[in-house]
């Protein structure tokens, strides 16, 4: 297939393909991020079934207020806890986002502070998907059957945490 991708009404354009596309094409979505970065996103249609899951266990899984999740498999349990990805970058973020604020709107100088402000929100995006990706992939790898609770956590009007 090679580095590029043939799209109707824009043309050739170059691109970087992380697993062959196999099957008949659908759609081809292109999207674009706040720091200039641009992704298709490809749908096929292909006739092949895929096997079962190789666990067979049953997890029960709990969101927590602490912790993220709590899963139990009926004898142990695991709990995940919650990574803060946005108090990691809080400092840069802050800094980042001070300087944009000084720039003269319309300026050039303004629209760069601007990609590097949305280039940070970006990494926190991206670390978070990361931690979501690689925990649900673990879960559903070493699992049969996944029930999760459905609790309905609101906040009332003097701030403490209610259940219904």
């Amino acid at each position: 297939m090679g580095d590029c991708l043939e799209v109707p009404k824009i043309g050739v354009v170059k691109a970087v393909f992380h697993r062959l596309i196999e099957g008949k094409v659908k759609t081809v979505t292109i999207s674009k991020t706040p720091t200039d970065k641009y992704f298709a996103s490809i749908l096929c249609e292909i006739e092949e079934v895929f096997g079962q899951s190789t666990g067979g266990k049953t997890l029960g899984i709990d969101l927590g207020l602490k912790d993220l999740v709590i899963v139990h498999d009926g004898e142990e349990v695991a709990k995940h806890s919650n990574p803060k990805h946005l108090k990691r970058h809080e400092k840069n973020l802050a800094r980042k986002q001070k300087k944009f604020a000084r720039k003269v709107k319309g300026s050039n100088s303004r629209n760069k502070y601007r990609k590097l402000v949305a280039k940070v929100h970006e990494q926190v995006s991206n670390s978070r998907q990361d931690f979501l990706h690689k925990l649900s992939r673990k879960l559903v790898d070493e699992s049969q059957v996944i029930v999760v609770e459905n609790l309905n956590v609101f906040w009332d009007w003097c701030g403490t945490v209610s259940t219904s």
